[in-house]
């Protein structure tokens, strides 16, 4: 780091990359399925082929042949959780699905072991001696949040760290802008920036929750300090299903549902998965071009909500009490589409990131383990009986236990960081 810094500057706006609708509107014409899961080729994370080998890289030219992002998950009874909501102060109640009695634990028993190769547990020693006088940052929304409390928590075996700064930036939604958690035993910072669409969007209507969202100005909450760390995680899908009208320089060009949209409105709907690639492609864009910025730039690609018999508001669960193997089922459009949105926008900018500020982006691909994943969510064991996750959102098939599956995130994570351990 990027020295640590209590009292973070003011957010300053950051140019990014334009993305014309016209041109994204022609894209709606082309099946996004050109980029399924069945192209492995693009920035995977790979391992050592032999089972007692501990060292991986990512992918390149003389790649070994395991990709640590393929596999299954097999029953392990005898490894443990790396932490316990008792042992970790970290956890969310929305998350903490021991505290809140979910009926089975058997999700703590399976351990993802990938084609060819075992994924080596995470080494919480060597992971903080290796960010020694470092700093990352992860953005994205409360999925990111989630990833980050994984990190914390596999990290308090080894130190705990101290929240720091000045009293949060709480934001229309009433959440916290930035948070930083402080390891002065190693002098490491870990900042989480709330920022659902990573691109400047206002609430403009909160009855009809409507949000104005800038696709080609990457949010200056997050992209004004890039600068200040080592390693950012960009993810975030979800809020791009809300009702919205995207602008570009200033000007309001397309939307996705509301009174002004499609036909009898005056604004030309544009596909989801669209204005996602196109956020995607502006938040990294704003990477590739921020000076000062030399670290690694990781896109995590979209989780898959499991709500069975209905949606999150019409009666949908997360019942299963074991994975489902893999051929069980086929990965959802909704998740094909956004996971190929990220895909093309992080190949797009890569080359001008190497060029510009040598920043390396790199893809953390959880698609397709985490859709084996149905019996790791919340359910309804992430409140009190009677409570709310939000409102009125009672069942949580979408946010990940902790500990749970979502752990996997942290040990890919790891291997990233520190290719060679």
């Amino acid at each position: 780091m990027k020295s640590h810094k209590s009292n973070p500057s003011s957010p300053r706006r950051s140019a990014a990359i334009a993305a014309p609708v016209a041109f994204l509107l022609f894209l709606g014409l082309v099946s996004l399925y050109d980029l399924t899961l069945s192209d492995r080729r693009y920035l995977r994370i790979y391992g050592g082929a032999s089972s007692s080998s501990s060292s991986s890289s990512v992918a390149s030219s003389s790649s070994p042949a395991c990709d640590l992002t393929r596999g299954e998950w097999v029953p392990d009874a005898a490894e443990v959780p790396y932490y316990t909501n008792l042992t970790c102060p970290f956890i969310d109640d929305h998350q903490n699905c021991m505290k809140f009695g979910k009926p089975s634990l058997e999700f703590l028993r399976w351990r993802w072991r990938p084609d060819g190769c075992d994924l080596p547990r995470f080494d919480a020693a060597a992971f903080l001696h290796a960010m020694r006088g470092k700093s990352i940052a992860f953005v994205g929304d409360s999925l990111a949040r989630n990833h980050f409390k994984s990190l914390l928590c596999i990290l308090s075996k080894e130190a705990l760290p101290v929240e720091v700064g000045t009293e949060p930036e709480i934001d229309a939604t009433g959440r916290a802008i930035r948070r930083d958690y402080y390891y002065g035993s190693h002098d490491f910072t870990a900042s989480l920036f709330w920022s659902p669409f990573l691109v400047k969007a206002n609430l403009s209507n909160a009855t009809l929750g409507m949000w104005d969202v800038h696709l080609d100005e990457a949010d200056g909450r997050w992209a004004a300090h890039l600068a200040d760390f080592d390693h950012v995680v960009l993810s975030g899908t979800n809020w791009f299903l809300r009702q919205s009208v995207y602008y570009e320089g200033g000007r309001a060009v397309a939307c996705n549902g509301g009174a002004s949209c499609g036909v009898g409105g005056n604004l030309t709907e544009l596909a989801v998965p669209l204005a996602l690639r196109a956020a995607f492609q502006t938040a990294l864009g704003a990477v590739a071009s921020r000076e000062g910025f030399r670290g690694k730039a990781i896109l995590r690609t979209v989780t898959p909500a499991h709500f069975e018999n209905g949606g999150w508001n019409t009666g949908g669960d997360c019942v299963r009490t074991r994975p489902y193997r893999r051929g069980d089922r086929a990965l959802g459009a909704f998740e094909a589409e956004y996971r190929s949105a990220q895909v093309e926008a992080l190949r797009e900018t890569k080359a001008a990131a190497l060029r510009t500020n040598g920043a390396e982006l790199l893809l953390l691909d959880i698609t397709e383990a985490m859709d084996l994943r149905p019996d790791g969510h919340p359910s309804r064991y992430g409140h009190p009986p009677g409570g709310s996750v939000e409102g009125d959102f009672v069942v949580d098939c979408l946010h990940w236990c902790l500990p749970g599956p979502i752990d996997l995130w942290s040990e890919l994570l790891f291997h990233m960081l520190l290719p060679q351990h």
